[in-house]
């Protein structure tokens, strides 16, 4: 998930392409998972449909909000810092959302016997480290994993507004001035739901064929 600023400034100066294409081009993930049959591929599913949630949504409101003055606004330090400090924060709380929903339904609808949803949320988190994930984003973000992960009724998790935390993260760290965002609130929300939706449809057609009977 890593974001190189210096070439995504260039980019956005010298081009009319969306932000979030850059980030992650659509094209390249849609054919990643024909089917999930190994734990890796579960790894992978999670990690890279949490990312992608996390950059359409932030992406796509930051540019509808702020309008014409997007490209220019690219060219703010301060801003971008402050995208990038929302990018992780968001992405650490899809990223626990999704591994829920994920570990949720298979337990649920698949039998799944053997819960490794711990184990996968923190192979991530350790391996974003690399990418440009903080020592205290990583911390906290670990912190509030482990505590969401004991409360977690997996039985029915998926049942139960699963991506909730992950919408709330959107809407409290994209950087736009609170009472614009206030104004934006019920279409910030319903836009990470949409995404969410098709992740769910996605998984449940990777995984039409897994029972672990």
């Amino acid at each position: 998930m890593k974001l190189n600023l210096d070439k995504l400034r260039n980019t956005l100066r010298n081009t009319l392409i969306s932000v979030w294409e850059y980030v992650i081009p659509i094209w390249k993930i849609s054919g990643l998972f024909k089917t999930i049959k190994s734990e890796k591929d579960l790894e992978n599913f999670i990690q890279e449909r949490s990312a992608h949630v996390t950059q359409t949504t932030l992406y796509g409101y930051l540019k509808t909000r702020i309008g014409v003055k997007y490209i220019a606004m690219m060219e703010d330090e301060r801003f971008l810092e402050s995208i990038n400090i929302a990018k992780w924060n968001i992405y650490t709380v899809a990223l626990a959302d999704c591994a829920f929903y994920v570990f949720s339904y298979l337990i649920s609808e698949k039998n799944l016997k053997e819960n490794n949803c711990k184990k996968i949320v923190l192979n991530i988190l350790e391996s974003e480290k690399k990418n440009g994930l903080s020592d205290e984003i990583y911390n906290n973000s670990k912190t509030n994993f482990l505590n969401r992960f004991e409360k977690v009724d997996f039985n029915k998790y998926y049942l139960e507004d699963p991506f909730k935390e992950s919408g709330e993260a959107l809407y409290y760290w994209s950087p736009i001035a609170d009472e614009l965002k206030t104004l934006d609130k019920k279409i910030v929300l319903n836009s990470i739901s949409l995404k969410w939706g098709l992740m769910k449809d996605e998984f449940k057609k990777r995984t039409k064929d897994l029972n672990f009977n």
